[in-house]
């Protein structure tokens, strides 16, 4: 329990030997650093899940998301070891407040990057309903337009073959009649469009001439809508409307399971609302709530130490920090003096050798005028 102790007042960026001197305060700065240790564990275990999604599919992507991860909550746990120690109980509660009013902004913007990718693991089953439902919708909307452009651009070419079809019913229903017809004049059937005179007469051959006519003109509408048909087929496959179909469950689970970060991102978004554009309250006060609840926790290290009165240790550091200024001054004093003694001392050499070199050239002035 002691190593544990020590490990968070580690985390809670205090002064060990300073903390030791006073034991009221060593339950404050266990919980301070155990929050600052829990909240970044929840940051690299968010980071990571972020950084695995990034490169899913890759076989490095367990490496990289346990890698990215340890990063990442390294780091949010040294700003906030940071953001925890820096703050003054010395000052009053405004000045606190308004020293801390910066630290809480940023504890803001990290509470809400570490939460998102924790929700979109929360909320997993949801996200891929989502997705699987805007993949089916996307994919349906892709082939309604490739079937919008298809009869815009071959509209001459569907016409016709829709007349050529039209034709062909046609053709077919009047060779029926006229077959017909023709059985009743060889057997001798009196009707409106028969004779009654039994036999292959002068009437049956008009009425086999006109159904052979028949015949062939059905024969080449066939064949005309059979190459019409192969050729729209083909402008089919060249469009791609033959080889685009609709998505089957199995492929929506695979496009679903292999979405990206910014894809699964959107679908969290969605969920909080309905399929007429509705704001869903319950959905969205389920991610809202998780989010603040990440927002308050990222924040709490620096709510605690704001709330937590002054104590004999705050205190104490207030006093070692303003003693170890007083002795960085009278350093920085004292190299001063003896800056400024080594100055002097030089100074004074320098005016010696002076004094000496105008000396010397007084006496060579004065020999040289007595010899004169």
């Amino acid at each position: 329990m002691k190593k544990v102790t020590r490990f968070f007042w580690f985390c809670s960026g205090a002064h060990i030997d300073t903390l030791k001197k006073y034991p009221i305060e060593h339950n404050k700065y266990v919980g301070i650093g155990a929050t600052i240790f829990f909240t970044a564990l929840f940051a690299a275990l968010s980071g990571g899940y972020a950084m695995y999604f990034v490169f899913n599919g890759d076989g490095f992507a367990v490496g990289f998301a346990i890698l990215f991860g340890l990063l990442w909550g390294t780091a949010i746990f040294n700003m906030d070891r940071y953001i925890v120690s820096s703050i003054n109980k010395e000052g009053t509660t405004n000045q606190q407040i308004l020293q801390a009013s910066p630290r809480i902004l940023l504890a803001i913007m990290i509470g809400i990057v570490i939460s998102r990718p924790l929700e979109l693991k929360i909320f997993d089953k949801e996200i891929r309903q989502k997705l699987k439902t805007a993949y089916l919708k996307g994919q349906r909307s892709k082939i309604d337009t490739l079937e919008k452009t298809y009869m815009q651009k071959y509209a001459m070419e569907l016409g016709k073959n829709t007349d050529l079809k039209k034709e062909k019913d046609s053709l077919e229903r009047d060779i029926n009649r006229s077959r017909y017809q023709l059985n009743q004049e060889v057997f001798g059937d009196k009707t409106n469009q028969t004779s009654g005179i039994t036999g292959y007469g002068t009437y049956a051959k008009q009425k086999q001439s006109v159904l052979e006519e028949k015949e062939a003109r059905l024969k080449t509408v066939t064949d005309n809508l059979g190459q019409m048909d192969q050729y729209l087929s083909a402008r089919k496959d060249y469009e791609g409307l033959n080889s685009t179909r609709l998505f089957t469950e199995h492929q929506l689970d695979s496009l679903a399971s292999i979405a990206g970060f910014s894809d699964r991102n959107w679908a969290l978004g969605q969920l909080t609302y309905t399929e007429n554009g509705k704001r869903d309250l319950d959905t969205y006060l389920a991610i809202s709530f998780i989010g603040y609840l990440f927002i308050l926790f990222e924040c709490l290290p620096v709510f605690v130490k704001l709330m937590s009165p002054k104590g004999p240790y705050d205190t104490a550091i207030a006093k070692t920090a303003e003693a170890n200024i007083h002795l960085a001054e009278r350093d920085k004093e004292r190299d001063m003096a003896v800056t400024d003694n080594i100055y002097d001392h030089n100074l004074d050499t320098d005016i010696q050798r002076r004094k000496k070199i105008i000396t010397s050239q007084s006496d060579y002035d004065f020999e040289r005028h007595s010899y004169e």
